[in-house]
């Protein structure tokens, strides 16, 4: 493996408020070991091991994880065709993406990894173990030294997942991956919308907050990640354009919630984000009400609250 510490110092010049799971992720892949990122979508598990593949050059293959995952498209299968012109021999074998990592000293990146069936998980355990994996009527795959499993998976759903067996557990390292902080969303928001002007920094502002509530607010089982202040600008900025609304959005018309750009922000937000939060089975209410609660908690209560007397 390439130098783990200069790795890390050109890693980190394109990932945001990510340095404590960057050194831990190089750790351990440096060390040999297969790992397990758990964490909530948007939280840049991917955008992380991309980013030290790429700067290792090696090659990166992505699977997901779903019920539809069997062990054939995993490890691989004969090509029907060939094998009724001819035979089961190595040369009609078509690899699939564990063996082409293997072979290619790539990594593995296999997401939703709680949700593939366990006839497929186990297909994984040779590999995990011995390094090698041995096909029937194909022989045997040795795999790259710089060869590695790496597995995401998310902790707060629980809808089409199974449990993993401790002969997989066993063998992998694991890392808690969770929402950055508010000043790093709001870098990272900045950084994939573009924003500078006025206008544009009090959107990624009020939009990283309104999409933080989310994950706090009592009736939603799940909240938004910080994709979803993503979406919130850049749908934001096009109905400013079309209502209108310029750089005189300042301070002093945030504040006021009948004013155009806290209607701007609301509509946004159902946009971009209703799809996005999921209810407590228990609440009585939609995703519309409670972004409507979130928004008054930013542009009515908040603002209330902060005047004197």
């Amino acid at each position: 493996m390439p130098d783990v510490a200069r790795t890390r110092d050109r890693v980190a010049k394109h990932l945001v408020g990510r340095e404590h799971e960057l050194e831990l992720v190089l750790s351990a892949v440096a060390a040999g070991r297969d790992i397990v990122l758990e964490g909530p979508p948007g939280t840049g598990k991917t955008t992380l091991l991309r980013a030290i593949a790429d700067e290792w050059g090696i090659p990166l293959f992505y699977v997901e994880g779903n019920a539809d995952l069997t062990p054939a498209k995993l490890v691989g299968h004969h090509n029907p065709a060939r094998v009724l012109k001819e035979d089961y021999s190595q040369g009609n074998f078509v690899p699939g993406p564990l063996l082409e990592a293997m072979q290619q000293g790539g990594f593995l990146y296999l997401e939703e990894f709680n949700r593939a069936p366990d006839d497929t998980l186990n297909t994984l355990l040779a590999a995990l173990a011995e390094r090698r994996v041995t096909v029937p009527r194909a022989g045997q795959v040795v795999a790259q030294p710089t060869f590695r499993l790496i597995a995401s998976m998310n902790p707060y759903d629980n809808v089409g997942t199974t449990r993993l067996s401790s002969s997989i557990t066993d063998r992998l390292c694991r890392l808690a991956v969770d929402y950055q902080d508010e000043a790093a969303e709001i870098g990272i928001v900045d950084l994939r919308t573009g924003q500078g002007a006025e206008l544009g920094a009090l959107l990624v502002a009020d939009s990283v907050w309104v999409n933080r509530a989310t994950r706090r607010h009592p009736d939603l089982r799940q909240g938004s990640s910080v994709r979803g202040a993503i979406d919130v600008v850049l749908v934001a900025n096009q109905l400013a354009a079309l209502r209108g609304v310029s750089e005189a959005a300042d301070s002093t018309t945030r504040l006021d919630p009948e004013s155009a750009y806290p209607r701007l922000v609301l509509d946004a937000m159902t946009v971009a984000l209703s799809g996005r939060i999921h209810l407590d089975e228990a609440a009585e209410t939609t995703p519309e009400r409670v972004l409507r609660q979130i928004w008054e908690d930013r542009f009515i209560l908040t603002p209330a609250a902060a005047q004197p007397g």
